[in-house]
């Protein structure tokens, strides 16, 4: 990664978390709190003590694991975890449930009206171009986390090898916060094509900005890792859960916003300069009719006003022009890389 593009990722990462700070932004974040604070209450009110009923008795009818259950007990005195072994599992279950709609709701309600806001105060010449809609918007997201979805479930094994625990789940949701968020930030600004270019150059930061939300979002996981009280007391743990998922998700979308938004600024910059083959052409071609040095308004790549050779005064597109001397000047062949 280039030093431009770290600095551009770390003058990101501060503005956003800068941001944050903002009472503004703070209100933007009790959208989705309140909706995934009402649904996880709501479902856990009603199924939580009805699910951990079922899963102890599925547990207790497990011969083979009632066998290592005792072991455990009789060797390292773990006469705790009988008791907290289905609330264990119910959580294993809903945290990444918990984790996927908070980003959803976050990419999908949120990062609209941060995109405006960071639009506003610092580009607030930045043409909108509309490349994507709400709608695709929220089907790119669907099919990002299905994908998303099936690699944990196909990663699943690899958690029981202790390192890997620590690596493959946070790259999963990172490759995924990297899909939505960069999606949402350059949807209303960039079109098509310039999201498609953006997505590609900038992968690796893109990417990074992803896996290190991947990472801020396990954090809330230490909890359930703490200790068997932890576990006990995971139906009133669990809205904190949810209100630290929020705000990890909340800095994220700003973070992807600020970098997307000062990328596509560049591009845009550069697309609007000439590049150096192009004014070599030009300068060929003015040398050919005897008129180099004269000041030239170059217009747009492809359709130059040059110079009359009598007056010096601009009269014909340089394609045009040229054509006396049997050269033309081709259009900037970099000018949309």
């Amino acid at each position: 990664m280039s030093d431009l593009r770290m600095g551009l990722v770390l003058d990101s990462f501060w503005r956003a978390a800068m941001y944050c700070l903002m009472p503004r932004v703070m209100l933007l974040s009790l959208s989705p709190l309140i909706v995934m604070l009402a649904l996880s209450m709501g479902l856990g009110y009603l199924y939580w003590e009805p699910a951990i009923d079922a899963l102890n008795l599925w547990l207790s009818e497990s011969e083979l694991l009632d066998a290592g259950l005792s072991w455990l007990e009789e060797v390292f005195s773990l006469h705790w975890l009988r008791a907290v072994l289905a609330p264990l599992v119910m959580l294993c279950l809903a945290t990444p449930v918990i984790v996927v709609l908070s980003l959803l709701l976050v990419g999908l309600v949120m990062t609209p009206a941060t995109v405006m806001l960071v639009a506003d105060r610092r580009f607030p010449k930045l043409e909108k171009k509309h490349g994507a809609s709400w709608l695709a918007s929220l089907g790119w997201s669907v099919l990002s986390t299905v994908v998303a979805v099936v690699a944990l479930v196909a990663s699943s094994p690899l958690w029981f090898i202790p390192p890997l625990i620590l690596v493959v789940p946070p790259l999963i949701w990172g490759w995924l916060t990297y899909r939505v968020f960069s999606f949402d930030a350059l949807a209303d600004h960039a079109s098509a094509e310039e999201r498609r270019l953006l997505m590609v150059r900038h992968r690796s930061s893109f990417l990074l900005l992803g896996v290190i939300s991947g990472y801020l979002g396990t954090l809330p996981s230490v909890m359930w890792a703490s200790g068997a009280m932890f576990i006990a007391m995971a139906p009133l743990l669990i809205p904190l859960a949810i209100w630290l998922y929020t705000l990890i998700f909340a800095f994220s979308s700003l973070w992807f916003t600020h970098f997307a938004l000062a990328a596509l600024v560049n591009l845009r910059e550069q697309d609007a300069e000439p590049r150096p083959g192009f004014i070599a052409a030009r300068d060929a071609v003015l040398n050919a009719k005897g008129v180099a040095g004269t000041p030239v308004d170059i217009g747009t790549p492809g359709n130059e006003l040059v110079p009359s050779a009598v007056s010096g005064v601009p009269s014909e597109p340089a394609s045009v022009a040229a054509t006396d001397t049997g050269l033309m000047i081709p259009p900037d062949p970099d000018r949309h890389r």
